[in-house]
């Protein structure tokens, strides 16, 4: 715990990127809806959010050390699918309060909290990063950074939330 926060890297989650082809028809994989832009949509086995028109990236707790990208190319023929796993890093970032969850994230980010509702997937930029912040429900933040960053990306959450009840 970090004053009230609970960072956690998350490892164990397989990541792959999803883009349609001129003229394809949106796919179901493994049953999920794909979301619209700014939002994320979890399944049982998956889930996803919105990169940009007509792509997605594909996230699938607990295989990180299996083909996912593979699994869904079979689940999205004809589709382009990239294994994004290695070039990625995760961190679930949750506390108690989701008043001091949005506190957090403005000091953290240039989103504001009505562009983070429950299920919102955002693009922005992160210190000096460029992230995905996912709202994964009242409590809880999902982002994605790139992996090559992973060390200054937890150092800025855990400076943060350090920070928190001191800042003016």
């Amino acid at each position: 715990m970090i004053n009230g926060f609970s960072l956690t890297e998350r490892p164990d989650i397989a990541l792959a990127s999803l883009a349609l082809r001129r003229g394809a028809t949106r796919p179901n994989p493994f049953g999920l809806l794909l979301p619209a832009a700014g939002r994320r949509i979890a399944g049982t086995q998956v889930a996803a959010f919105w990169t940009g028109p007509d792509q997605w990236m594909i996230e699938a707790p607990g295989n990180a050390e299996s083909d996912f990208a593979a699994r869904l190319r079979a689940e999205a023929p004809g589709h382009s699918v990239t294994e994004q796993t290695d070039g990625w890093v995760a961190f679930d970032l949750d506390t108690a309060s989701a008043a001091r969850l949005m506190r957090l994230t403005e000091r953290l980010c240039d989103l504001p909290p009505e562009r983070l509702d429950i299920g919102s997937a955002q693009r922005t930029g992160l210190h000096h990063m460029s992230v995905f912040v996912l709202r994964l429900s009242g409590s809880e933040l999902r982002i994605w950074g790139i992996r090559s960053l992973a060390g200054s990306l937890w150092h800025a959450l855990e400076t943060a939330a350090l920070r928190l009840d001191h800042a003016a």
